[in-house]
C-alpha cells in the first residue's frame, strides 16, 4: 500500500511595506503629470518625510525618477514599459528608420537609467566596419559620448556630483564643462576623440514637454562620419526635433 505524500500549499503572497511604498510612489508621481514634492508624496503615503525622501533618491538614481524641484516620471520608465504608443521607442523609430536608410551608419536612442544610458533602439549599419551595440546594452554616462549629452541637459547637481565621483582631474572636468556648454548653445553634441579617436557620432536631444528624456545619435568609424558631418548634424537634429514634437502631442 502506498501512501501519497501531501504538498504544502503555496503560502498567500503577503504585503511588503517597502515594495508597497515605491510601487505608491511610482503610482502617485504617474498620476501628476505636474510632479509631486516630497511633502505631497509623505503625506499621500502617511509616512515619515525621512524615508519616503530615501526611497524616491533611490529611484531618482535608478533613473525611475526624475527630480527637479518636484518629483516626475524618469526616463528608465520608458526602458521598462517597451515600445508602446506613447513611448519615446515608438515615437522615434520611423525617424530611426530615415537616418539608416539615408547615412548607412549605426543609428540609437538613448536613455538614461540612473548614472547609465541604456540602448533602447539600435539600427546597426550594414557596413563590414560600424559601430555595434545591443538594445538593452547600458554604458556609464561618462566617457560615453550620449552620456555627456544626458549630463549637458541634466539637473546641474546631480552633474557636478557625478563628475566629482568619477573624474579626479579638474582638468578633465573643465574640458567637459566646456563641452556641455557648447551642447547646450549648438543643440547637439559629438564623439569626443580624447577618449574615441575612431568613433564618430552625432548626439541630437530629445524632449518631453520640456524635459531631456533621449539622446539621438548616428555613430561609425570616425572618418566616414566626417566625411558627411554637415548633413550628418543637420539630420540628426531635424530628427530628434521631430521626435520631440510627437511626444509632445503624445497622449
Amino acid at each position: 500500500m502506498t501512501t501519497r505524500q501531501k504538498t504544502a500549499a503555496p503560502s498567500a503572497p503577503q504585503e511588503h511595506r517597502t515594495v508597497s511604498r515605491v510601487v505608491t510612489i511610482l503610482e502617485l508621481v504617474a498620476r501628476t503629470p505636474a510632479g509631486m514634492t516630497l511633502a505631497e508624496l509623505a503625506t499621500a503615503l502617511e509616512a515619515p518625510r525621512s524615508s519616503v525622501h530615501y526611497l524616491a533618491k533611490g529611484l531618482v538614481a535608478a533613473g525611475y525618477l526624475t527630480d527637479a524641484g518636484v518629483y516626475t516620471l524618469g526616463p528608465a520608465v520608458e526602458t521598462l514599459l517597451g515600445a508602446r504608443s506613447a513611448s519615446v521607442e515608438h515615437a522615434a523609430r520611423a525617424d530611426l528608420e530615415a537616418l539608416h536608410r539615408r547615412f548607412d551608419e549605426t543609428v540609437l536612442l538613448c536613455l538614461r537609467a540612473g548614472e547609465q544610458i541604456v540602448y533602447a533602439d539600435a539600427i546597426e549599419s550594414t557596413r563590414a566596419i560600424r559601430f555595434s551595440a545591443r538594445v538593452g546594452e547600458r554604458r556609464a554616462l561618462y566617457p560615453s559620448s550620449a552620456g555627456r549629452c544626458f549630463l549637458a541637459y541634466g539637473d546641474p547637481t546631480f552633474r557636478d556630483g557625478y563628475l566629482a565621483r568619477h573624474i579626479g582631474d579638474a582638468a578633465t572636468r573643465r574640458r567637459l564643462h566646456d563641452e556641455f556648454a557648447r551642447t547646450l548653445r549648438d543643440g547637439v553634441g559629438f564623439a569626443d576623440r580624447h577618449t574615441t579617436p575612431d568613433l564618430g557620432g552625432v548626439h541630437g536631444p530629445v524632449f518631453r514637454n520640456g524635459v531631456h528624456v533621449a539622446v539621438v545619435t548616428v555613430a561609425g568609424p570616425a572618418a566616414r562620419i566626417d566625411a558627411r558631418l554637415g548633413p550628418i548634424t543637420e539630420a540628426v537634429v531635424a530628427h530628434a526635433r521631430h521626435i520631440t514634437d510627437r511626444l509632445t502631442f503624445s497622449p
